[in-house]
């Protein structure tokens, strides 16, 4: 029985490694036929460095692209006015405005821009106009009128887009063209002007040919109350605030007295209405 045994064990043994041997030969054949030619080797090559050229690439772009994104942040951030002191004084408001609005109404060959006088002055005084002279303006307006440029006047003028940008943002939108219905005659003027202040009812019957739309130029800002009603005021911009939190009052209050009406900056209906306080009323509109 142990002999048996034994042999059989060497038949196992057998066997098994000539399987293995089999086995061996058949994957060194496989191996050997599935071998890559030197096309396909180049063409793998040709195809990885490819690859690598193309994500190359587009990290370069998306380098780019960041960099000029954050050039052009730096840019706004740099021309972006934190802060601006509106100094211009009423007397110099006022003379400005009349250079602009007669040298459009009169048709004048050169046209004064009122937000260039100022920025030019501005520049001039340091943004002081206590130290306005009339005679710095008239030598503003000669050169203008004798064919300079307000660019070529203030090219070395390092502050004076500056200037104008701030009081631009304040002023831009006082003076120019704006449409009124004004009377086709002195009759109709006369005779019409109280229905339309006080009747409302009637205002359609008042046809355009009676009052058609003109075009004009001058200034086109109207005082936020009703003619005629009352009301309070001092200079309180950039004063101290503390009711809800400390701050300063960018803004000029008006105290205008109960039931006074007030114009409305935009078109629009009224939706909520609050009383903040007994000093102030808020409301919410929608545009049309």
């Amino acid at each position: 029985m142990l002999i048996k045994c034994i042999k059989l064990s060497k038949r196992v043994i057998v066997f098994c490694t000539i399987t293995i041997v089999l086995l061996g030969s058949l994957s060194c054949a496989f191996l050997f036929l599935k071998k890559p030619s030197a096309t396909s080797c180049n063409t793998l090559e040709n195809n990885t460095t490819t690859l690598i050229e193309n994500v190359t690439q587009n990290n370069i772009s998306l380098e780019d692209n960041t960099n000029s994104i954050q050039e052009e942040t730096k840019k706004e951030e740099k021309s972006y006015i934190k802060w601006f002191e509106f100094k211009v004084s009423y007397d110099v408001l006022v003379k400005t405005s009349q250079l602009d609005i007669n040298s459009h109404t009169k048709n004048e060959d050169i046209k004064y821009n009122w937000i260039e006088l100022i920025s030019y002055l501005a520049c001039k005084y340091g943004n002081d106009f206590k130290k306005f002279k009339q005679a710095d303006l008239d030598s503003l307006t000669k050169r203008l009128k004798s064919g300079e440029t307000m660019e070529s006047i203030t090219k070395d003028m390092k502050l004076y887009s500056y200037y104008y940008e701030g009081y631009d943002a304040v002023l831009s939108q006082f003076i120019g063209e704006y449409e009124i219905q004004k009377p086709t005659n002195v009759k109709a003027s006369s005779t019409n002007k109280n229905t339309i202040l006080n009747n409302t009812t009637t205002n359609s019957a008042i046809t355009e040919n009676e009052y058609p739309f003109t075009t004009v130029y001058g200034i086109k800002s109207f005082h936020p109350l009703a003619q005629n009603y009352s009301y309070s005021h001092y200079d309180d911009f950039g004063n101290s605030r503390s009711y809800g939190y400390k701050r300063l009052h960018f803004g000029n209050d008006l105290m205008g007295s109960i039931g006074t009406p007030v114009i409305a900056v935009e078109s629009g209906i009224i939706e909520a209405v609050r009383l903040e306080s007994v000093w102030w009323l808020e409301s919410w509109y929608s545009q049309f």
